[in-house]
């Protein structure tokens, strides 16, 4: 059956490939299916119609026959393990590889969020310049951790996997603060990531959306 995923009409990044639907996007590069894209706009998002695949009005979501997803995890959980390409075939090696998925949005992502609620929507408040240092150095901290853990490792644990097409799309999200190239193994395995010919395809796919040629 046909698959189709929901991505912004006009992603507020402009296409930078940090909308969510980009990780599914390359989720579906990966294991090679094709995929449909149905474009909603910020008033459609919160429409009855959008809400009933995704109760929270929020983009990407996932439909393949009566099969409906939302929350990217949950979704590139599901290519995984309908497709040949993101999980490894041993049971333990595919275990671990979920936990690096969990811990790419449980505990990586939430303070790299709250950098960019600090900046964009508490820049404003009194105490915004005591506040940023305090979530940077939260965030560093998890960089520190994670930078031990990868070592001189190309990948999180062993081949390529899911673990770490979430891990590099969550760090894909500091860039731009710096904070990133404060680690430079982090800093290489982000561009590894990107390096990959389905990331590529999928960064080209969000892009030409949001900057369609002239005429």
């Amino acid at each position: 059956m046909p698959i189709t995923i929901t991505a912004f009409e006009r992603s507020p990044d402009g296409g930078k490939g940090l909308a969510r639907d980009t990780r599914v996007r390359w989720a579906l590069e990966e294991v090679r299916q094709p995929y449909d894209v149905r474009l909603v706009s910020f008033a459609a998002m919160k429409e009855p119609a959008h809400l009933a695949v995704h109760p929270f009005g929020q983009i990407p979501t996932y439909e393949e026959g009566d099969l409906a997803l939302f929350e990217t995890g949950a979704i590139v959980l599901h290519i995984g393990t309908r497709f040949t390409g993101l999980l490894p075939e041993d049971a333990d090696a595919r275990a671990r590889a979920i936990s690096w998925m969990f811990a790419a949005v449980n505990t990586i992502e939430p303070p790299i969020l709250e950098l960019a609620t600090a900046k964009l929507m508490e820049g404003d408040k009194p105490w915004a310049a005591q506040r940023l240092p305090l979530v940077q150095d939260r965030i560093r901290a998890r960089l520190q951790q994670l930078s031990d853990r990868l070592a001189d490792s190309d990948w999180l644990d062993g081949e390529f996997s899911a673990g770490d097409l979430m891990m590099a799309s969550v760090l894909l999200r500091l860039r731009m603060s710096g904070l990133l190239d404060e680690y430079p193994s982090l800093a290489a395995y982000v561009a590894r990531g990107e390096a990959r010919p389905a990331y590529k395809r999928a960064f080209e796919a969000q892009l030409a959306i949001n900057n369609p040629p002239p005429g």
